[in-house]
């Protein structure tokens, strides 16, 4: 049981495939035509009965089995009956079938969809325990990953998964024909080994135009109609397509599951997935599509429709050429942008001439050029519109993403501060105005004290903010961006605690924000995980994060780049050095198509840092020039950006010079200002070898708030004291906290102590837990004073699983059940496992992982 285009079919083919050597197998596909005609699907094996004898069960039964008699021929081999599409069958032939299995004639493979069902002959076959019910599920998001690991030569990053998944909604026949369309269309390619979607999947690929097309062609004209009326206008009340069509044919297209019902009232219908929606709404000509937009407007006029109902609506008026009023444009455009739908935003808001709406209308469509990467166009919209949206709501986003906009084209923002208040000077609707207490004026201080990290500054304006009335427009998003900022600033200065509760304020802000033309959400999500990072607290910062995703619309990707540069950053910050580099190569080259929050020079770095670190020449030599070649970002990143790249250098040629860069940038007054930085900082010189930082580290790390200034501070107190037994008991406890690269350094630093006392059984016991926590880390080849030496080998996440359960002694069907998978999936994975490590069984497998 299946709804559309799970795989059914495919599953019944197999079966036949594979059994068609061993038993004799007879085909049967069920039809909607002869669904009320009994008998009706078995006339090919009643053809010599009388039209009275047609009618008889017991006569139909004789001739099928006469029929079956004469196929085998002699032959003693069991009989099996398959049958597509088995919810279409008369209950007269599901009676036959049903007798044939309970009188052992066949054995019998039905593949049905769970509405309507299949006839209540076979169905009861299941309640009495004489059949197995096999439900086919949607693929699960890892089920879509491993398709595409299996499918694709190459690293898919998450964002191309997360696409992927959402637009075919885990449905075989969706997601094979989306991945041949944007292959073959140039939308997914290969970039540096990693697969990434250059452009939106196409709607209009031949595969999936193919897809619909069939399907259409199953369908009754009443039927097809329906279908075309819902992809059209939908999301579209369901009285509406049932006072045009008839209730009986909505009904049979929700029983066919091609249309989905919203749970609100009035209920809404939509197409079951949305790409199908978009490909088939392509397959229909102008001019009937403005025949059905007739149709149905005047139904649509009097049926109330949500915000996406009256965008659709919009949509489908412009795609006719119907002219749409202006303040319905706007409208529809905002709920466009929500829903990144950045072309129909362009198409609309460039159709507005209304002057007193054209200043919005410019800067929805600057945000939706910015989504797209075009910062030049977004800037000069911006900069034509920003004055003339006043005071209102929409002017505080408009100045924050003009600001972006050009820190994107690498304006300094002492520059652009300058240069807007110049503008402000000199307009004619701003004359009489105090800049000392213009929210615009407010705005740029706080995004300046931020850039120079002067955190009394900011609080002091975010105190400001605080205590006035709430009655401004532009509070709000002034309160929530000062707040973010100073989260920022609190962490860099090593006030993170403090931090973090600015992160968290900023945060509580946001349900009050209208974020379509500034992204308030991502601007907040990165300072506050930033300052969770500063504290110590990976999994909030993940959950964060996760929440974020789980909550984007699919069409979102704008963003993911810099949620898995953040990602990667927890990973790194953990010592988890392995999984920080598979996330932060993806994420780099998905800032290379698209960097709204301008993280690829930090997520450059952060990347050539791993590379070098794990060996990987090729890929941070190249990414070190990504690095040196992108422009400087926020001051805050671009110092952390300046020392992961120093220290990267430094793994790459051994040679001082690296540390050199590290220790100069340690004095600057810029980072000597920010305790927090320098604290991450003199951990790299740690992490390098140079224990000459053991002092600076001691006496810093207490004057930095979180749990990990805290860690850092027992590891450097119990490095100099040179107590075993303390350092032994900190690592536990370390461990236990979540710590476990800091307490990795414990064990090692303890094993060497034990060793020079001559106590080697001790020093063999912290040499275990070392590596315990190496294996908890990921990382296998860990040697001498550059603590991450180049692996020659990286397994992915799943044949890692697979190769730890196989060394365990668990079989491969033991390994499928326990991971959810198939036997061939498990034996694929070991065979590649074994090609990348050099063995030839299973038996070698734990030796080969040694080492």
């Amino acid at each position: 049981m299946a709804g559309p285009g799970i795989g059914k079919t495919a599953l019944a083919e197999a079966i036949t495939e594979r059994l068609a050597a061993d038993m004799i197998v007879v085909q049967i596909h069920g039809s909607s035509s002869l669904s009320r005609v009994p008998f009706g699907i078995l006339a090919p094996y009643t053809a010599e009965l009388t039209a009275e004898d047609s009618v008889s069960p017991v006569a139909v039964l004789r001739s099928v089995w006469s029929y079956f008699e004469r196929l085998k021929a002699g032959r003693d081999a069991p009989l099996l009956l398959v049958m597509d599409d088995a919810h279409h069958l008369d209950d007269a032939t599901a009676g036959i079938v049903a007798d044939m299995i309970s009188a052992g004639w066949a054995s019998v493979v039905a593949a049905g969809r769970p509405r309507p069902g299949l006839p209540q002959p076979l169905a009861q076959l299941w309640y009495d325990g004489l059949a197995d019910r096999v439900d086919l599920r949607p693929l699960n998001r890892e089920q879509i990953e491993e398709v595409l690991a299996h499918a694709l030569d190459g690293t898919v990053p998450a964002g191309t998964v997360d696409t992927i998944w959402s637009a075919s909604g885990g449905n075989p026949r969706i997601l094979d024909a989306l991945l041949h369309d944007a292959a073959e269309g140039g939308q997914l390619a290969k970039r540096n080994g990693i697969w990434m979607l250059l452009d939106p999947l196409p709607p209009d690929g031949p595969r999936l135009t193919n897809v619909v097309v069939k399907d259409m062609l199953r369908r009754t004209a009443a039927e097809q109609e329906a279908l075309k009326l819902i992809a059209l206008a939908g999301p579209v009340s369901r009285k509406v397509i049932e006072d045009i069509c008839g209730a009986e044919v909505v009904r049979s297209l929700l029983d066919q599951q091609m249309v989905v019902e919203s749970h609100g009232t009035p209920a809404d219908l939509r197409i079951w997935n949305a790409m199908f929606g978009d490909a088939l709404r392509l397959t229909i000509s102008v001019s009937r599509s403005l025949q059905l937009l007739e149709r149905v407007r005047e139904h649509l006029a009097t049926s109330p429709a949500g915000s996406e109902g009256r965008l659709r609506a919009v949509e489908w008026a412009l795609e006719c050429g119907v002219k749409t009023g202006e303040p319905e444009l706007l409208e529809a455009a905002g709920t466009a942008l929500a829903h990144f739908r950045n072309r129909s935003v362009r198409a609309m808001a460039a159709k507005i001439t209304d002057p007193a709406l054209v200043p919005a209308a410019h800067a929805v469509q600057a945000r939706a050029l910015f989504n797209e990467g075009d910062y030049a166009g977004a800037a000069k919209l911006l900069d034509g519109c920003w004055l003339q949206l006043g005071d209102g709501p929409g002017a505080a986003p408009a100045l924050m993403l003009r600001t972006l906009a050009h820190r994107a084209m690498g304006t300094p923002l002492a520059a652009f501060a300058a240069d807007s208040r110049e503008l402000l000077r000199t307009s004619p609707a701003e004359t009489g105005t105090d800049s000392a207490t213009d929210w615009r004026e407010q705005l740029l201080r706080m995004l300046e004290f931020g850039e120079a990290g002067n955190y009394a500054a900011l609080e002091h304006e975010v105190q400001d903010l605080r205590s006035r009335n709430p009655g401004s427009g532009t509070d709000p998003a002034l309160l929530t961006v000062g707040a973010a900022l100073l989260a920022q600033t609190l962490a860099a200065a090593g006030r993170a605690v403090q931090g973090l509760d600015a992160g968290l304020m900023a945060a509580s802000g946001l349900s009050s924000l209208d974020s379509g033309v500034f992204f308030f959400n991502e601007f907040v999500l990165g300072r506050l995980a930033a300052a969770y990072l500063a504290v110590g607290d990976w999994e909030s910062a993940e959950r964060e994060l996760v929440d974020y995703a789980a909550r984007q619309p699919r069409d979102a990707a704008a963003f993911a780049g810099s949620i898995q540069v953040l990602r990667g950053y927890s990973l790194l910050r953990q010592g988890r050095i392995e999984r920080a580099y598979q996330t932060l190569l993806p994420a780099v080259e998905t800032l290379r198509l698209n960097d709204p929050a301008q993280e690829f020079r930090f997520g450059a770095a952060l990347a050539f840092y791993v590379a070098a670190r794990l060996g990987d020449a090729a890929q941070s030599s190249r990414l070190e020039l990504d690095y040196k070649d992108s422009p400087q970002g926020s001051a805050s990143q671009d110092l952390l950006a300046t020392a992961y790249a120093a220290a990267g250098s430094e793994y790459i040629t051994r040679d001082g010079k690296g540390l050199a860069s590290l220790h100069t940038l340690a004095t600057t007054p810029v980072v000597s200002a920010r305790s927090g930085t320098l604290l991450e900082l003199l951990g790299l010189c740690w992490d390098l070898g140079d224990h000459s930082v053991i002092p600076l580290v001691h006496n810093l790390a207490g004057s930095v708030q979180g749990r990990w200034a805290a860690a850092f501070l027992s590891l450097a107190q119990h490095w100099e004291s040179a107590d075993a037994d303390a350092l032994m008991e900190m690592a536990a406890r370390l461990e236990n906290e979540g710590f476990v690269n800091v307490a990795r350094e414990a064990y090692a630093r303890a094993s060497s102590v034990f060793e020079a006392a001559g106590e080697r059984r001790r020093s063999r016991q912290a040499v275990a837990l070392r590596e315990k926590c190496d294996h908890e880390l990921g990382e296998r080849f860990r040697e001498g004073q550059f603590i991450a030496a180049a692996p020659t080998v990286r397994l992915t996440r799943r044949e890692q699983d697979i190769v730890e359960l196989a060394v365990q002694g668990l079989t491969d069907r033991e390994i499928a059940q326990r991971l959810m998978v198939s036997v061939r999936t498990v034996e694929g994975h070991l065979y590649r496992t074994y090609v990348k490590l050099g063995v030839r069984s299973r038996d070698e497998l734990s030796t080969a992982l040694a080492h």
